[in-house]
C-alpha cells in the first residue's frame, strides 16, 4: 500500500492543459498551501486550467470577495481531509450563492480532497469518462447503462444483472453480498458506484432490511467485511462489548469512477482522514462523489441528482447534475416558501432531534406536509458534498434524448429553444447551461415557462413535459 500511494503521487499529469471558457478558480487555505504535497495539487490545477489561485487564512468565507470579483465558471476548493468536514461543506454552499445578487449558486464547484494529495493529482489527471458500467448496493436504472449489477438492500438474495447488449434480469444473490461486492469492485471495473441504506462516516451496512456484512475503512483502504467476519467480544469490569474483525477483503480499484451515495446518512462527511469518503477517493478509485454530511431523511439533494444524471443520459455530466439539482431545490424554496423564514442552521444543528425545533423556528405548529417540505428543503440545501474536480467530464452516453436544446446569444438577447423528440415528463425542471455568463433583464418571450436565468444557466420550471415535434422558446434581455 505504501508503494502504491507513492507511485500515485509521483505520476505526472497527462491530461491536456487548457484554459477553461469562463475561468477556473482554485480556493485553498494558506495552511494547506504551505504543505509542498498539497501545493503540488494547486499547481497541477492551475497548470491544467490556467486557473486563478485564491488563498484564505482563517475561514473559507474569506474567498467570497475575490470569487465575486472573478465570477468564474468553476471553483475547486482544495482542502485537506482535516479541514473538509461538514462546516466546510456548509460554508462553501452558502458563499457560492452570495457572489451576485440572485439567490442561486454562482459557480460550478467541487471540493478537491482525499486521503492524501496523490488522490487529487489522480483526479486532475483523469481523462473524460463515459459512464457505461454500473455497480450498486441499491437500485440502478440499468436501461440507461451498457451493463451493470446491483444488489438489493431491501430484499435478501436478490440481485439484478444486465449483461452488455442484454436485458436486466433478476437473479438469485448471496445471503451476504459483502465479498461479492468487493470482488466486483476489484475486477469488474465499474464506472458508476451507487448506494443507499444505513451508513456513518466509518461504515456502510449492505443490507437495509436484512442482516449482512458491511464496508469499513482503515488508513485510506476500503474493507469489505462479511457478517461472519465480525466477532463480538465482552471484556472488562463493568463488561464492555466490542466488535472484532476476523476476516475482510480489501478493495483496490484503480479505474476512474463516480460515486453517488444518494441515500446514505453521513457517507459524504469527511470527518478526518479515516472517513469512508476519503477511502473511496483513495483505494476505491472514485474521482467524483456526492454524499450527505448529515443524517438524511428528505432526500431531495441525494436522490434528485438521478433525475439529471441518470434520467437524461448524456445531457449532464455529474458536476452539472449536482449543480442543476441544487438550483431546482433553491427554486422551490424561493417560490413555494417565498416570504417565509429561511434560516441558516449551524453545522452542529443538523441533528435528527433538531427537525421539530427547526419547524417551530419556521412558524409551523404541527409537522404537516408544508412543514415537511419546507424543513426538508432547508435541511438538504447546504449539507450534500460534491468531491472532485468540477470541470472533469463524467457522463453517460446519450440515449433517446427527450428534447433538443438550442442556445443563441446575440444583440443583447438570450434565446433558448427546446424541441421535443419524444413524449416525456420531468421530475426536475430542465436546466440549460450557457456558453458565457450573462446578467438577465426582462423576459421578452416564454414567460409561461417561468424562466430563471442564473448567470451560467437557464432553468425552465414551467416546462414539465415535452411532446415530439413541439417547440418552446424563451427570449430574455441580457448583458
Amino acid at each position: 500500500m505504501r508503494q502504491l500511494r507513492i507511485l500515485l503521487t509521483l505520476l505526472p499529469l497527462s491530461a491536456t492543459a487548457h484554459a477553461i471558457d469562463g475561468g477556473y478558480a482554485v480556493v485553498v487555505s494558506r495552511w494547506t498551501l504551505a504543505d509542498p504535497a498539497w501545493q503540488a495539487v494547486v499547481d497541477a490545477a492551475v497548470a491544467k486550467y490556467q486557473a486563478t489561485t485564491i488563498p484564505w487564512d482563517g475561514d473559507v468565507t474569506e474567498a467570497e470577495a475575490p470569487l465575486a470579483k472573478l465570477l468564474p465558471r468553476y471553483a475547486a476548493f482544495v482542502a485537506r481531509p482535516e479541514e473538509a468536514g461538514r462546516a466546510f461543506v456548509v460554508a462553501v454552499h452558502r458563499l457560492t450563492r452570495r457572489l451576485d445578487p440572485d439567490p442561486y449558486t454562482d459557480v460550478i464547484w467541487g471540493i478537491l480532497t482525499g486521503y492524501e494529495p496523490g488522490d487529487c493529482l489522480r483526479m486532475l489527471r483523469a481523462e473524460p469518462l463515459t459512464v457505461g458500467r454500473g455497480l450498486g448496493g441499491t437500485g440502478i436504472p440499468l436501461d440507461t447503462l451498457d451493463e451493470g449489477i446491483w444488489f438489493d438492500e431491501g430484499r435478501k438474495n436478490h440481485v439484478v444483472v444486465k449483461p452488455r447488449d442484454g436485458k436486466a434480469e433478476d437473479q438469485a444473490g448471496p445471503d451476504d453480498p459483502a465479498e461479492r461486492i468487493a470482488e466486483l469492485f476489484n475486477t469488474y471495473q465499474p464506472d458508476l458506484w451507487m448506494t443507499s441504506g444505513h451508513a456513518t462516516e466509518r461504515d456502510w451496512q449492505i443490507g437495509y432490511s436484512y442482516p449482512a456484512g458491511q464496508l469499513r475503512c482503515k488508513d485510506g483502504v476500503l474493507l469489505a467485511i462479511p457478517r461472519d467476519g465480525l466477532r463480538v467480544e465482552t471484556t472488562g469490569d463493568p463488561p464492555q462489548r466490542r466488535a472484532v474483525v476476523t476476516r475482510f477483503v480489501p478493495i483496490q480499484s484503480a479505474n476512474p469512477k463516480v460515486y453517488l451515495a444518494v441515500g446514505n446518512c453521513l457517507m459524504g462527511h469527511v470527518a478526518d482522514r479515516q472517513a469512508m469518503a476519503a477511502a473511496f477517493l483513495h483505494s476505491g478509485g472514485v474521482d467524483q462523489m456526492i454524499g450527505y454530511t448529515v443524517v438524511t431523511w428528505f432526500g431531495y439533494m441525494g436522490w434528485g441528482i438521478n433525475d439529471y444524471f441518470l434520467g437524461q443520459p448524456g445531457r449532464y455530466n455529474l458536476a452539472q447534475a449536482f449543480f442543476a439539482n441544487q438550483q431546482a431545490l433553491l427554486y422551490r424554496l424561493n417560490t413555494e416558501f417565498a416570504g417565509k423564514p429561511q434560516p441558516d442552521p449551524t453545522a452542529d444543528e443538523y441533528q435528527h432531534e433538531q427537525i421539530d425545533q427547526l419547524a417551530a423556528r419556521l412558524g409551523y405548529a404541527q409537522f404537516d406536509e408544508a412543514a415537511k417540505n419546507h424543513v426538508g428543503l432547508l435541511w438538504d440545501r447546504d449539507v450534500v458534498a460534491f468531491y472532485g474536480d468540477p470541470a472533469w467530464d463524467a457522463r453517460l452516453a446519450p440515449r433517446d434524448p427527450a428534447y433538443d436544446e438550442q442556445v443563441e446569444l446575440a444583440g443583447g438577447a438570450l434565446s433558448v429553444t427546446i424541441t421535443g423528440r419524444r413524449e416525456a415528463s420531468f421530475g426536475r425542471p430542465p436546466v440549460v447551461f450557457l456558453p458565457r455568463r450573462v446578467r438577465p433583464g426582462e423576459v421578452r418571450e416564454g414567460a409561461e415557462l417561468k424562466p430563471v436565468v442564473g448567470g451560467w444557466f437557464v432553468m425552465l420550471p414551467g416546462l414539465t413535459k415535452v411532446e415530439p415535434g413541439k417547440t418552446w422558446r424563451v427570449v430574455v434581455a441580457v448583458q
